[in-house]
C-alpha cells in the first residue's frame, strides 16, 4: 500500500482535515502546524533551525485516536501542541473551537495530559493528596474536595491506595493515580503519551480496560501515542508520524500495516549501507 493511501472511509486518509458540513462536532484541529528548535551550528555562536513537526493538518473528531511512529518522530511534540505545552511556530491548533495559542488556559481545562512516567506528575506524598491538589482551584471546601478525590480514586479501583506513599506504589498503580489526578477536573479530552511503556502485561491490560470504560461511560475522548501496536489498534483512528510529518492517517489496522512497511523499508536501506 502507499504510504499516503487514497482517502476513503475504510482506508488511511490523505493527511488533510476532512470537509465539514453543518454544525461542527467537538474536534481537535491542527492547521498546518509546525514546530522547530534552534540548535548550535558548526560555527561558534551560529544556530541551526531544525524542524520537529512540519505542516501537520488534520481534524480529529473520533472518541479514540492513536498516534504511532519511531522515537524522535514528533509524536510527543504533537500531543503537547494539543494543550499548549509546546507552542506552534506556524499554523494553529484548536480544541473544540478554542485557539490553543490565544486561549491556552481554557484549553488546558478541557485537555488532560498524562505523561509516560507518572512520577513526573505525582508531586504529593500520597495519592489522595495528589488528587486533592488537582481539585484545589475548583473545589474550595476541604471536605468536598477530599470526597471528590476519593470518588475518582475509587472509580479507577485504587481507593485502597489513597493514604499510601506514592513511592510504595507499583508502576501500574502510579499510572492509575496520575490518571485519577487528571480525571478529577473532568477533562473533555484525555491525552496520554506512551502510557503503557513502563507497565507490565497485567497493568497494561488493566489500563486498556480503564481507558475503554472512561470513553464509554464518561464520554471523554482519548488521544494516545504508543509503540504498542496492539494498543494502537484499540482506537478508531490512527495517525503515523514519520520524520515530523503526517505520513498516514486512517483506519488503525491499515495505518499500522503502513508503519510496519515503513520500518521494514528503512531497515532494509540501513542494512544495505552497512
Amino acid at each position: 500500500m502507499s504510504t499516503q493511501p487514497t482517502p476513503s472511509h475504510d482506508s488511511p486518509q490523505d493527511p488533510q482535515h476532512h470537509p465539514q458540513r453543518g454544525p461542527q462536532p467537538p474536534a481537535v484541529v491542527l492547521e498546518s502546524a509546525s514546530v522547530h528548535v534552534d540548535e548550535a551550528g558548526e560555527t561558534p555562536g551560529a544556530l541551526v533551525r531544525r524542524p520537529i513537526l512540519t505542516d501537520i493538518t488534520c481534524t480529529l473528531t473520533e472518541p479514540t485516536v492513536s498516534i504511532v511512529g519511531a522515537n524522535g518522530s514528533g509524536k510527543s511534540t504533537l500531543l503537547q501542541l494539543i494543550n499548549g505545552l509546546v507552542p506552534a511556530d506556524s499554523g494553529r491548533v484548536l480544541v473544540d473551537g478554542l485557539d490553543v495559542a490565544a486561549r491556552g488556559r481554557e484549553v488546558r481545562r478541557r485537555v488532560g495530559f498524562v505523561f509516560t512516567d507518572p512520577a513526573a506528575q505525582l508531586v504529593m506524598p500520597t495519592p489522595l493528596e495528589d488528587v486533592e491538589l488537582s481539585l484545589k482551584r475548583t473545589v474550595r471546601d476541604r471536605r468536598e474536595r477530599r470526597a471528590r478525590a476519593l470518588d475518582v480514586l475509587d472509580e479507577l479501583g485504587v481507593a485502597d491506595l489513597a493514604q499510601r506513599s506514592v513511592y510504595e506504589l507499583s508502576g501500574g498503580q502510579r499510572q492509575l493515580v496520575a490518571l485519577a489526578a487528571v480525571l478529577a477536573v473532568d477533562p473533555a479530552v484525555l491525552v496520554l503519551d506512551e502510557p503503557t511503556t513502563l507497565l507490565d502485561l497485567a497493568n497494561r491490560e488493566r489500563l486498556r480496560t480503564v481507558l475503554a470504560d472512561l470513553v464509554a461511560r464518561r464520554g471523554v475522548r482519548t488521544i494516545v501515542s504508543t509503540h504498542d501496536l496492539e494498543v494502537a489498534q484499540d482506537s478508531q483512528r490512527t495517525l503515523l508520524i514519520h520524520d515530523g510529518r503526517l505520513h498516514a492517517d486512517g483506519e488503525p489496522a491499515e495505518v499500522v500495516a503502513a508503519y510496519r512497511s515503513l520500518v521494514a523499508r528503512d531497515a532494509e536501506r540501513g542494512s544495505g549501507r552497512a
